[in-house]
């Protein structure tokens, strides 16, 4: 098939370096639908002068810069009036060779995407990677105002909607969606890199607990660091947010700092800054557990990669964690913002090497079984096939 990606503002060429799920993602399903024979063009926002028009990403996938508004990045709100252009140039290029289906990429993809096949009859297929709405209830901002409503209008427009888990499905269904044309397809994990064997990360005699996530608000780091005080021979690394050079004018960073300190925990609290998605795999594997405390997460991907590496997960039982982390069999799920729970649960884990070893093996096997790329591509192709089919139907019984 031929494929067209939209991801307007999260290029697949940051994820190198990056730590931006959606970005990882775009990229990673693509190399993967690229392998199994697919064409695919992603196409995303020219943010820098010097980026080439056409750039190779892997055999059988082109990302493609398309200029719409200023060249340089843009917030979700600059972004917005020039969506516009940028699915206009999206149809000037799809009226001359069109793709047999295409991909969306969050709700401001979507948008573009709708514009750019209007008239043209291409089947849409739609994934959000965050709604609205669940980021309202959880922290109190969704983002722009019309966003809720233009991704309902989105999804209630498309051919198909694939969901990241269940939870996020019925959130859907519940602002209107139509139920039968959302797939639930979870995240996928590169299961030749994230492995059990590998170099990992030199580390103390201490017990190591990671965190992989930003240092802002809603990560469940605050969680982390209370928690601290009750698991007396345990460490805890935060890796992630500004470069490591930055650490010390970044204002969330000072903030946890200053809490570590009341806690009286700063010795054993370590802030590593941003850490390239190529030392991920070392970084998880010198860990005892890996901690993923959001107060909401729609996908749940550092769980995944820490599974993937046979490390167990303590986890907070919100969105996407509900399907990846099954509760006392690949790691363990816990309430948000309970600290006293949370390090009672570490605690019973830590002195249980078995009960460790037992989760680490089945969370490696999960992962391999139900999270790998090639199985994920396929499933993704499976709603393209479906919905192009659908079109090609609608398009003969009009001739």
């Amino acid at each position: 098939m031929k494929i067209a990606m939209i991801s307007v503002s999260a290029s697949p060429l940051a994820a190198v370096d990056g730590e931006d799920a959606q970005s990882v993602h775009v990229a990673e399903l693509a190399r993967e639908l690229g392998a199994q024979g697919h064409q695919v063009t992603i196409y995303t926002r020219r943010t820098d002068g010097a980026q080439r028009n056409r750039a190779k990403l892997a055999p059988g996938v082109t990302v493609e810069h398309v200029t719409a508004g200023p060249v340089r990045s843009l917030s979700t709100e600059e972004l917005l009036p020039h969506l516009a252009a940028f699915g206009g140039q999206l149809a000037t290029r799809w009226a001359k060779a069109a793709p047999d289906v295409v991909h969306s990429h969050d709700w401001t993809s979507g948008l573009a995407a709708l514009s750019g096949g209007n008239g043209l009859a291409l089947p849409v297929v739609q994934t959000y990677h965050s709604l609205g709405v669940v980021e309202q209830r959880y922290t109190g901002v969704s983002g722009p105002a019309p966003r809720i409503r233009l991704e309902k209008a989105t999804g209630r427009t498309v051919d198909a909607i694939i969901a990241g888990c269940v939870n996020e499905r019925e959130d859907m269904v519940a602002m209107g969606m139509p139920r039968r044309r959302i797939t639930v397809v979870p995240a996928g994990i590169d299961v030749e890199k994230f492995t059990e064997q590998g170099p990992a990360y030199p580390r103390s005699d201490k017990r190591r607990l990671i965190m992989l996530c930003g240092p802002d608000e809603g990560k469940g780091v605050d969680t982390a660091i209370e928690m601290l005080t009750r698991v007396p021979d345990a460490e805890l690394v935060i890796a992630g947010g500004p470069q490591r050079e930055d650490l010390d004018i970044d204002p969330d960073v000072h903030r946890l700092r200053i809490l570590a300190k009341e806690c009286g925990v700063a010795d054993r609290v370590i802030f590593l800054g941003r850490v390239t998605r190529r030392n991920v795999p070392r970084l998880l594997r010198s860990a005892d557990l890996v901690l993923s405390l959001p107060a909401y997460e729609p996908y749940g991907l550092v769980p995944l990669e820490a599974m993937a590496c046979g490390i167990p997960v303590v986890a907070t039982e919100v969105g996407g964690h509900l399907d990846t982390v099954l509760d006392g069999v690949t790691g363990l799920l816990v309430p948000t913002g309970r600290p006293v729970e949370l390090a009672r649960r570490i605690r019973r884990l830590l002195a249980d090497p078995t009960e460790q070893e037992a989760l680490g093996i089945a969370a490696a096997d999960r992962v391999r079984s139900r999270h790998a790329w090639s199985r994920v591509a396929r499933e993704t192709a499976a709603v393209y096939q479906r919905v192009a089919h659908l079109e090609m139907e609608a398009l003969e019984s009009i001739a």
